[in-house]
């Protein structure tokens, strides 16, 4: 499903990725795991559009997204992948559900529409009370969890996750990782996820090991 050949990426003068191969099937969890500085990040964000690879493709569903560029990258993006990171990066002036739907809005999504799907997420995710609070009214677990749903609103192809629990307390951290396996086994969504949380990589279908800019 999302294919990653012979990547390569360098800062100036350091090499960051040193020709990463890197694939994930369809309704996977996959945790990369490794050291600061392996290369981790960056390898998500090349898969994520966010960066470009100085060489090597990555193909989503057989489009060559490492060749896209301009408004049509902005327009696969927001489809295809969705993004959860360490912290919320939730828009405080808006409530939880305004701030869930903005996803569906960039895709021109009906407002109803986009707050029906927003609703049925907080349910999922027992915050449907929260709908209406913003963000400084929110717990930080709460906060994480509607920055999932706001992931998951345009039901993208893949989730892409930097260390997700790594600003949650045990129990929050826990409930997050089993709202993931929920998602794989309800709607085969498929999850890449950094992470040095051990509970995380073991509960995840596969773990895989980077060093110094390489897959070992």
């Amino acid at each position: 499903m999302l294919r990653a050949t012979a990547v390569k990426k360098s800062y100036g003068s350091l090499p960051i990725l040193k020709g990463v191969d890197f694939e994930v099937e369809k309704g996977e969890i996959v945790s990369i795991i490794g050291a600061s500085g392996a290369g981790k990040s960056t390898l998500l964000h090349i898969l994520g559009t966010l960066d470009k690879p100085d060489s090597g493709t990555v193909e989503l569903n057989g489009t060559k997204i490492s060749g896209l560029s301009g408004e049509l990258v902005s327009i696969f993006r927001n489809k295809n992948i969705g993004f959860v990171f360490q912290f919320h990066h939730l828009l405080p002036e808006f409530t939880a559900l305004e701030n869930i739907c903005i996803p569906a809005f960039i895709a021109k999504v009906p407002k109803k529409e986009a707050e029906r799907k927003a609703m049925e997420l907080l349910d999922m995710l027992g915050l449907k009370a929260r709908a209406q609070h913003k963000p400084n009214e929110l717990s930080g677990g709460e906060q994480q969890r509607i920055a999932v749903a706001r992931a998951l609103i345009n039901r993208p192809t893949v989730v892409l996750a930097d260390e997700p629990s790594g600003n949650l307390d045990s129990t929050n951290a826990d409930a997050l990782h089993q709202f993931f396996i929920t998602l794989r086994e309800n709607f085969n969504q498929t999850f890449i996820i950094v992470t040095h949380n051990e509970g995380l990589a073991k509960i995840s279908d596969r773990v895989v090991t980077m060093k110094d800019g390489l897959i070992i």
